[in-house]
């Protein structure tokens, strides 16, 4: 049985593992860089089979007025399973009071896509049509 609880960077080798394991190689460079992103991330909450570390949500943001899901990810053999579901439920619950809730993918990532408009996320804000930027 799936287990949600929150955790920390004592668990980076294992957080490592599951970017490597899903291809993000732009977390795998750095291993210190990593662990003071977890230390100085806002909420990691994570799902565990027994007390192994299958999938996790990590959110950044000032918990007052927006928070932001820096990472949902689920390692390969637990995907499909309702774990990143299940991630999202209790983190919008966490967070029912905040006003931006936010999270950005890749366009092109077509089952991501699929799966955050399955979850109930849109690209509209309260009816809102909106846009992003970033520094290039």
């Amino acid at each position: 049985m799936i287990e949600y609880r929150e955790f920390g960077s004592r668990l980076i080798e294992d957080v490592y593992r599951i970017y490597e394991e899903n291809g993000w190689s732009a977390y795998l460079s750095d291993k210190d860089k990593l662990i003071r992103s977890f230390d100085k991330s806002l909420y990691i909450l994570g799902a565990f089979d027994e007390e192994k570390l299958v999938g996790f949500v990590r959110c950044v943001g000032d918990d007052e007025y927006i928070v932001y899901i820096q990472d949902l990810i689920v390692r390969p053999g637990y995907q499909r399973k309702g774990i990143g579901r299940k991630l999202i439920e209790l983190t919008s619950k966490r967070f029912s009071s905040i006003r931006q809730f936010v999270l950005i993918t890749d366009k092109n990532d077509e089952a991501s896509n699929a799966f955050y408009r399955a979850i109930g996320l849109t690209e509209e804000f309260n009816g809102y049509p909106i846009t992003h930027y970033f520094r290039s």
